[in-house]
């Protein structure tokens, strides 16, 4: 007995704490998002249920030391999209993620992104916190901006799958591709750049191994000149919905 107590505890370091699958969320957003990232918001109330539970499921099982970087990045975008639909749901019909906060009285809040909806090892995070306060920081790679969805038409298209880590690098890179080729969401020729304001707003974040022009020629089929003009398009906050 001794001998086997003294083994479990010799070997407690190296025990790998099992991952939480996200096959639920998978199967909500093969349901309710269509291709184009448009949300059925009124179909998924019925199944609002269903998504509460798989947070509950990722609160119960954090990322750990022992889980590489691609596992701790793929948890943290499907919590915070799962949350972004979560926080709609909670008060459809809305006609923009910017209503919540402002037009509906919440103490303390100063906007959606600043409400805590997410415990997680005795600490209560925002949307914020999680973007701004792990992923940014923690993970050096621009391309989460086109995996992260806030729920509005000028958005990167909400992905109708879950993302995993097996398959993370491909998913970004698709995610970053597909906008960039959306003329609705940037106008790029090899002169001249239409940009969204997500370029703006995260500016440095393309430019951490190189200009902006550098990181925007990885991803598109035009050869853009690296002193094209740049400017910036409108953001439409209109919720992404089917």
């Amino acid at each position: 007995m001794k001998y086997l107590l003294a083994l479990l505890i010799s070997t407690a370091p190296f025990l790998i704490k099992a991952q939480p699958s996200h096959d639920n969320f998978d199967i909500l957003l093969k349901k309710h998002v269509n291709t184009q990232g448009g949300v059925n918001y009124k179909a998924f109330k019925s199944d609002e249920q269903k998504l509460n539970t798989y947070l509950d499921v990722m609160k119960q099982n954090s990322p750990t030391n022992s889980w590489n970087d691609n596992e701790k990045l793929t948890y943290w975008i499907n919590v915070y999209n799962a949350l972004t639909i979560q926080l709609i749901l909670k008060y459809y019909p809305v006609k923009s993620i910017k209503d919540i906060g402002s037009s509906i009285q919440i103490p303390y809040v100063n906007t959606p992104w600043d409400i805590k909806c997410f415990e997680i090892d005795g600490e209560e995070l925002s949307l914020n916190n999680i973007e701004h306060g792990i992923i940014r920081k923690d993970f050096e790679e621009p391309r989460i901006h086109f995996a992260l969805v806030c729920a509005a038409v000028s958005c990167p298209k909400l992905l109708n799958e879950a993302y995993e880590a097996n398959r993370l690098d491909v998913q970004l890179t698709a995610q970053t591709k597909s906008f960039l080729a959306n003329t609705s969401k940037n106008k790029i020729s090899t002169d001249r750049l239409e940009l969204s304001k997500i370029f703006n707003w995260y500016g440095g974040d393309f430019r951490k191994n190189g200009t902006l022009v550098d990181f925007l020629n990885q991803y598109t089929t035009v050869e853009i000149d690296k002193k094209a003009k740049t400017s910036f398009m409108d953001y439409d906050w209109a919720l992404n919905e089917q």
